[in-house]
């Protein structure tokens, strides 16, 4: 949270153009998982409706997204990102990235790997826990359907006692 909340302070001190952040978390949905209705949005985030129809007609509004039929034929209208933004959501993740180099510029290779498999990690049990995953592009190059239920992680084996 520490680090979300420096994220959001230099974004909106350094540059009001970035992305809100729930402008930001929407287009990365869509974005790896390809247009989305509002009802999957909703559902994805753990949200009403109400609350994503609100967030989705801001992006709407600003020409980072746009309805289109569903690919797959059904009913419902989805949300596609835009190449606003696309090109948007780059240029914020390129400087999230950036920022984060920053912070972890004096680290060694070895401390850098360790903080990604703890928040690889970290990310994975949360994501169990509530049951909702987050689809990553590495997950979806076989089956892009697979990201979205990758299996549950085990709970490590505890050891039989000593008698």
């Amino acid at each position: 949270m520490l680090l979300s909340r420096h994220q959001v302070l230099a974004r909106r001190e350094r540059d009001p153009d970035r992305l809100e952040r729930s402008a930001y978390l929407l287009l990365s949905r869509i974005d790896t998982q390809g247009p989305m209705s509002i009802g999957q949005l909703a559902e994805a985030f753990g949200l009403d409706t109400s609350t994503v129809n609100r967030q989705t007609a801001a992006l709407l509004r600003c020409g980072l997204a746009e309805r289109v039929a569903d690919p797959d034929g059904g009913m419902a209208r989805k949300l596609r990102i835009t190449a606003e933004g696309g090109r948007r959501l780059a240029a914020d993740r390129e400087v999230n990235q950036s920022c984060l180099a920053r912070v972890v510029a004096h680290w060694s290779p070895e401390e850098v790997r360790e903080l990604e498999d703890v928040l690889v990690r970290l990310n994975r049990s949360a994501e169990a826990l509530e049951g909702r995953y987050w689809p990553r592009t590495e997950d979806t190059e076989d089956d892009p359907r697979s990201a979205c239920h990758p299996p549950v992680p085990q709970e490590p084996a505890t050891p039989a006692p000593t008698p």
